[in-house]
This record gives C-alpha cells, structure tokens and sequence, in this order.
C-alpha cells in the first residue's frame, strides 16, 4: 500500500472521522494522518493466492505407513508466495550482503552460506557438485540446496529488510548513501525493518522535496517527518516461509476449479472443489504424471524427479525430465496458480513444527504448529539489537500469558503434544525422532518416487541440517481484501433496498 495519491494533507477539504467528527490530514484538528486503504500489492518474486477451503493431508494410500497427514478440512487466509524456489544466484545475492555488511564477522558470514557438501557420497562421484553447483553462472537458475531451516528463515527476515530499506530510498525517507556505508562492513548498524519501526535504526533520514511534496508525511503540526510508521502502507510485510497449509494449499493450484468463462471479477465462481486432485498441475485436462493430450508435447515428464532406482532422467535421445539432479527453477508448467516446480526438482521447507497428529490438533483456519509468543528485550526503555541488527526477543512472562483466555504459554511448539496438558512425551533419540526443531518439508525432489510428488505428504528434518533434495521458498501474509483484486472489499457488499413511497 502507498500513502494517499492526492496528498495534499492538510490542505483543502479533509476527511472526517466517523466515530469523533474531527478532520484527518488536518493539523488544526490534531494531525491524524490517515493513508489510504488499498490491497496490498505483490512485493518482488510473489504470486498472489486467494485463499479457500480445501481438504488437507493424503490424497492417496498411506505405502508409507506413517498416518501423520490424514485428510480434514481447513481454511487458508489469501497470501503471497514465490513464483519460484530460490535460485542459486538469488542467495548468492544474500551471501554477497552479508559477506560486505559484516565483513568484520567471519562467524555470521560462515553461518549464511549453504553446505556444498550435502552432494557427497562415499559410494558416487559428486565432488563437481560440491565445487560447481552453489558457485558456476550455469546454475544461476537453479534452486539452492544444502540449507538449513534456519538459514531460509533468516534469508526471509535478509529479503525483507532490502524490500523495505529500498522502498524507503525510493520514496526519499532514507538516503541512497547509505547502503554505501553499510556495504563497508556496518555490522549490527545495518538496516533491519523491526528495528527502524522500533526507533532502533535511524540510518541517514531525509524528507522527501521536490515532486514528492505533496506526498509528505507530516507529524500533528504540519511540518514533514522523516520518520516512516507501518501505518504509512509504504512499507511492505515480512517475507517468510509459508507454513504447511499454506504450502500445501497453494501446490494443488484449485483455483482452476472456479475460472469463469469471462474471467469476470465481479462474477463469484460456482464454488467447485475437486480434492482428490493428486498432483499440483491440472492443466488442458491432464492431472498425471506426464503430458496426455495428443500434440507435441505428449509423452513428456510433468515434473522432475526419479522414475525409478536408477533412472534420474531416462534414456540419451528420449530424455523424460532432462535433469539428473535439480533443474531450472522456471522448468516444466505452473499450476493454477502459476507457482513452478511445486512437485519434483527440490522439497521444499516450510515454517510448522512436525509432529505426526497434526491432523488432530490443528485449528481449521490457518492451521500451523510452531508459535512462540515474544516480546522485545528492551534496556533503559531502547530496544536492544543483536549482532545482526535484529531486535533481540525474549518470550513474554508468564505473569501475562497466564491471565489470558486464548493462550496460557508463550511458547506453543509443543502444545498439547508434548507439555502437561496433554501428557504425552517425546523420547528424543530414543524412541523418536521428532522434538521441538523438528521441521516440516514438502513436495518431492529429484531424487524422489512419484508417490511424494502428492502435496499432501509430509517429511520432517531437524531445523539444523540440509539436504541435496530441499530447497524453499518465501511466502507473504496479505493484508486487505481476501479477493486480492482491488474490488468491493472484504464481505458481500449490497446495495440499499429501495422502498417504495405509500
């Protein structure tokens, strides 16, 4: 969202508050700036999602034998996801940052990069992918791999902070200079969105002049502030990994299911679902693994992954994925949605904590495993900031959680699963696997059976290793309007019945 086209702020005819009669934009009546209300818009490299209900969890028989995603119906909000999985040269791009802003920093650089050595095997020749696959320019375009949960979660709060400190540079609130400054080893006095929000960061403010008078932000007496508040709507969302249903939600791309012969916004779909769909693509009729319609491309491979032990890509002359490991991140055809690669090429990780009845436990609207409820760390009433920038939390007291209705701990990882209420407890390397930083991922990789190509399978991984075989990608919460397209609004909008005179 930007701030009001006609901006002339406290110019002019004012809006009025409803509830008081006063003026906004008006400094004789207080000064409360009030931006305009629009959808928020799609932030670099997402694809809108509007959200719906659908079944979540197997599409298919459990071969596996794991009974940890049994299907139940959930709702999903609408939200923002990546077109595609994050390519090598788009983290390179992170290392890059990292390498120059904490030049000073060894320790924080080494922990961002990727583990090239996840392609080693002691039976198999991959030492080429360990030098070659994160570094050469002919893998630009492929999906990263060899990170942790962790390092995807921290590239997602990296990716926000360059969206937002650029949009602040656009719009004149802070100085281009700066990134010079902070490129030559700033370290902790680098950009970081909560921090700005909070007052931690001043960085170099200006106000903008020039053509972008009339768009100033000006404080309660008129004069223009510098200061930039997420009320504004110039700053957008935080970037982050999509949790399970949303992932899952977003791969099945059901939204074909409602396209309207006009595509016409104002008309509302017939509400079709088809949940038993086993694939992300149901494109031109076909929802297998390979091209069914009569054409060109009949015959070919839907997604890249193993056809069986030992064939990675077929045969020389009749290749059926044309990669043997990863491939472009833009390969193959998008699903309803228009998301790539959402079967097949990596797994992908997402933000839930695993835990095997998921099913049982979750909520039905936004289902996710894995908060914790926070509070900034704050010393001689400042926020304090961590060797990265970032503001440092510390889970909220007791002493508030314990008087609240809707949540009685700060920390839910474990509700109901693992804690006193449930009474039931995990033997970690012993009888299970599963603990607290045990994370979920999804869709199959290249090394993978069609049988996890189905969004509905899950795996889980600790929070602290990588795989060749995962990779990810960021998602968004969308603010606004579930329709995402700048229609009525959110609810059905009718309009006034006319009475008749007697």
């Amino acid at each position: 969202m930007t701030a009001c086209k006609n901006n002339k702020l406290f110019k002019g005819k004012s809006e009025q508050s409803e509830t008081t009669g006063w003026n906004y934009n008006d400094k004789d009546q207080g000064g409360y700036y009030k931006a305009k209300a629009n959808s928020a818009p799609s932030a670099p490299g997402l694809v809108f999602v509007q959200g719906g209900t659908f079944t979540m969890g197997s599409t298919q028989q459990d071969v596996m034998g794991d009974w940890n995603n049994r299907p139940r119906r959930v709702t999903v909000s609408s939200f923002f996801i990546d077109k595609y999985e994050v390519s090598n040269l788009a983290y390179r791009e992170y290392i890059h940052w990292m390498e120059n802003a904490f030049s000073g920093s060894p320790n924080i650089i080494n922990a961002a990069k990727p583990d090239t050595l996840v392609w080693r095997s002691e039976l198999a020749y991959n030492e080429p992918y360990v030098e070659y696959y994160f570094r050469h320019p002919s893998y630009n375009n492929y999906p990263v791999v060899g990170v942790t949960w962790k390092q995807a979660h921290d590239y997602c709060i990296w990716r926000t902070d360059r969206v937002n400190q650029k949009a602040l540079i656009d719009k004149g609130y802070q100085s281009k200079e700066v990134i010079k400054t902070e490129m030559n080893g700033a370290g902790k006095e680098t950009f970081n969105t909560q921090a700005y929000l909070a007052g931690a960061y001043a960085g170099t403010p200006s106000t903008p002049g020039g053509k972008g008078k009339s768009t100033q932000l000006l404080d309660a007496q008129g004069n223009p502030r510098s200061n930039v508040q997420f009320e504004d709507g110039i700053l957008t969302a935080d970037y982050r990994l999509p949790t399970e249903a949303e992932w899952e939600y977003a791969a099945l791309g059901l939204v074909e299911n409602n396209i309207k012969p006009s595509d016409n916004k104002k008309i509302r779909g017939d509400e079709t679902l088809s949940d038993k769909q086993l694939y992300p693509w149901q494109n031109d009729g076909f929802d297998g693994l390979r091209v069914t319609k009569k054409g060109k491309r009949q015959g070919e491979f839907m997604a890249n992954f193993k056809r069986g032990n030992g064939d990675y890509m077929g045969t020389a002359g009749g290749l059926n994925d044309n990669a043997a490991t990863p491939g472009p991140i833009d390969a193959f055809a998008p699903n309803g949605y228009g998301l790539y690669n959402m079967a097949g090429n990596v797994s992908e990780w997402v933000a839930d904590v695993y835990r095997q009845n998921t099913s049982m436990d979750e909520n039905d609207l936004n289902p996710y495993r894995g908060n914790e409820f926070k509070q900034p760390v704050m010393q001689n009433g400042q926020p304090v900031r961590d060797s990265m920038g970032r503001l440092e939390y510390t889970f909220e007291p007791d002493s508030i959680s314990n008087s609240r209705r809707n949540y009685t701990s700060s920390y839910a990882a474990n509700y109901l699963d693992g804690d006193s209420a449930s009474g039931i407890y995990y033997g970690y390397g012993v009888s299970t696997l599963v603990n607290d930083h045990s994370r979920v991922y999804k869709g199959g990789s290249w090394n993978d059976m069609p049988y996890w190509l189905s969004p509905g399978t899950r795996r889980f991984l600790d929070e602290n290793q990588s795989s060749a075989m995962i990779g990810f990608r960021c998602a968004m919460t969308h603010y606004g309007e579930a329709k995402g397209d700048g229609g009525a609004g959110s609810g059905n909008q009718f309009t006034p019945t006319r009475r008749k005179r007697r």
